[in-house]
């Protein structure tokens, strides 16, 4: 799972989300509504944000060069960071321009209704492409509550695909509350108000994205429960101790460790060889990520 990245949830986001970029935009021209607006930016920015994932997954692929030697892993990150940029820049900000200019000087709508049943079919689509987002994720989130897997996973495509469908799903809510109070009252303000309600609600979601992101592009290690595993792999047999170890993700699937072990005093250099080898396959075989080993033999000379 952590190879593909759930393409399955991407290509469902990409599907749904065009075909509701272009049912909203046409509501748009009909209605004057400025909540269809910012629900069609949005869905112009959620598909071209699929397909960036989609090509941070492809590049990602490429072989190891000499002037990359640990491969382009880290693609898969870039794409998504760039992802949470467009959300925040093409999302958030124009909604909430929008917002305030419509608040400042509201328009009445013209044909609601129009706009009332493109925003329920695109909930509908848009509740099939969370479902899948979710069903894919469930395959690696194991026991972590949901908010735990978006900051932990280092996989970034589920996370970035759960949290827009999240958003656009609250998105249109939004919308179909500021279109329904429009008609109710009588007054179009309500528009613009739902509108910047889209706004703040892209902003939390792009922040939040871009931090975890960037995280994951500056490079993060493994977590408390991986690495006691890591440890307690190294630490049998002829390994005395684990002197000091780093770990660091060079892609969702691909683990670097490094580490320098106290061997037993008085071992042969065959005997050394032939622990180092144990431990690199315990390693593998308990974390499967561990592509790249380096295990340095050493004597621990901490005082007595």
């Amino acid at each position: 799972m952590a190879a593909t990245g759930g393409t399955k949830a991407i290509l469902a986001a990409l599907v749904a989300n065009a075909g509701i970029a272009v049912a909203k935009f046409v509501g748009f021209v009909i209605t004057g509504s400025s909540s269809m607006l910012a629900e069609s930016v949005h869905s112009v920015a959620d598909t071209s944000n699929q397909g960036l994932l989609l090509l941070g997954q492809r590049t990602a692929k490429r072989k190891a060069t000499s002037e990359h030697p640990f491969g382009y892993g880290r693609d898969r990150y870039f794409y998504s960071f760039i992802v949470a940029l467009m959300l925040f820049t093409l999302g958030a900000a124009f909604a909430l321009y929008e917002g305030v200019h419509k608040v400042q000087h509201p328009e009445e709508l013209s044909s609601p209704l129009v706009a009332v049943v493109i925003l329920v079919v695109a909930i509908a689509l848009e509740t099939y492409s969370f479902a899948t987002a979710i069903k894919e994720s469930k395959a690696i989130k194991g026991d972590r509550s949901w908010w735990g897997f978006v900051r932990q996973s280092k996989t970034p495509e589920l996370p970035v695909v759960l949290l827009e469908d999240a958003g656009a799903l609250f998105g249109l809510v939004f919308a179909l509350i500021g279109v329904g109070l429009s008609v109710v009252t009588g007054d179009p303000v309500w528009d613009g108000i739902g509108t910047l309600m889209i706004g703040v609600l892209l902003g939390i979601i792009a922040i939040t994205l871009i931090i975890e992101m960037k995280s994951l592009l500056i490079g993060e290690g493994s977590g408390e429960e991986e690495l006691d595993t890591i440890v307690g792999e190294l630490t049998v047999g002829e390994v005395e101790r684990v002197i000091h170890i780093r770990t660091q993700y060079i892609g969702p699937d691909e683990l670097l460790i490094a580490a320098k072990l106290a061997m037993r005093r008085g071992m042969a250099l065959t005997e050394v060889a032939a622990a180092i080898d144990d431990a690199e396959r315990r390693v593998r075989d308990a974390v499967p990520t561990a592509r790249l080993i380096y295990l340095e033999p050493d004597l621990d000379r901490t005082p007595a």
